[in-house]
């Protein structure tokens, strides 16, 4: 994989010379490449939405910069522009910015922005609506009259359709019920594998970022905590209570499990290795 965004010691500081100032980022330093699924987690105030809102251009650092293929995106306003359609960013419960009067019309909003034929925005459409799982009978329909999860994939299919390297979910499954969670997931999954994008999410759930996220990046009070695969990570479940944090259901009982003297990998994660450790003890009970 290449390096396609670098961000460079960047800072970012609230209500500047008022008696509100904040510093909400200071000194970030890291790299995402090309392809990979970054999960970003902290607990609340620790920089993430700040963070993210600099990938596109939505702010401008304090100081420091964000290179997108090795090139500022403040270079100069078309380059700042053009890092919109790029990385595209989809905000928590993007469903409350609809506004069109037809699901089609909301989904092709970008595009059209984009200065596309109306041929390749039908095509975009329909290419995103699948992604998302926006069922085409929907097209037609007021976004206003879909469900909350509907409205979450209409939302998402709008960015989509824009076809950036990059996408950029911030808590993508808040407010849905279990099941609108597994299959928005999946469907996140699928496009990823599908198109190759590199993709970036937001997340309070550690059993998300766990089942997706190539590494993680983990935020405290506007620093990077640490920067490492999920494995790396979690094994460091005492430092990630202390911040505030939680680690996967499954690391939790695998941490409980080592607590007990049972001889298994604290560091667990996933149900697949989950799984595979159990049936070696059990297949090692048998034999004793």
């Amino acid at each position: 994989m290449s390096q396609i965004i670098e961000v460079k010691d960047l800072c970012h500081t609230y209500s500047v010379g008022t008696p509100f100032q904040h510093d909400a980022i200071q000194h970030l330093n890291f790299t995402v490449e090309k392809g990979e699924f970054l999960g970003i987690i902290g607990h609340t105030g620790s920089g993430k939405s700040t963070l993210i809102q600099h990938l596109n251009g939505l702010l401008k650092p304090s100081s420091g910069d964000i290179l997108l293929g090795g090139e500022s995106i403040w270079k100069d306003k078309q380059t700042t522009r053009a890092a919109r359609f790029r990385v595209g960013l989809v905000f928590q419960y993007p469903e409350y910015q609809l506004f069109e009067d037809t699901v089609y019309k909301d989904i092709s909003f970008g595009p059209k922005n984009m200065g596309l034929k109306e041929a390749e925005i039908k095509e975009r459409v329909l290419r995103a609506a699948d992604f998302a799982g926006v069922d085409r009978e929907l097209l037609d329909k007021s976004p206003f009259d879909l469900s909350g999860g509907q409205k979450r994939r209409v939302a998402i299919a709008g960015v989509i359709a824009m076809e950036p390297e990059i996408i950029i979910f911030d808590e993508p499954t808040a407010g849905l019920d279990p099941a609108g969670c597994a299959a928005l997931l999946e469907n996140i999954r699928s496009y990823q594998k599908a198109t190759g994008a590199t993709i970036i999410m937001v997340s309070h759930s550690m059993d998300d970022v766990a089942a997706l996220a190539d590494r993680l990046l983990v935020l405290y009070k506007g620093k990077i905590e640490m920067l490492g695969k999920p494995a790396e990570v979690f094994a460091k479940a005492e430092r990630l209570r202390e911040i505030g944090l939680t680690v996967p259901q499954v690391t939790s009982l695998f941490l409980r499990l080592r607590e007990l003297g049972i001889d298994v990998d604290p560091a667990t994660y996933t149900f697949d290795h989950a799984l595979k450790q159990l049936l070696s003890l059990k297949g090692g009970a048998g034999n004793a």
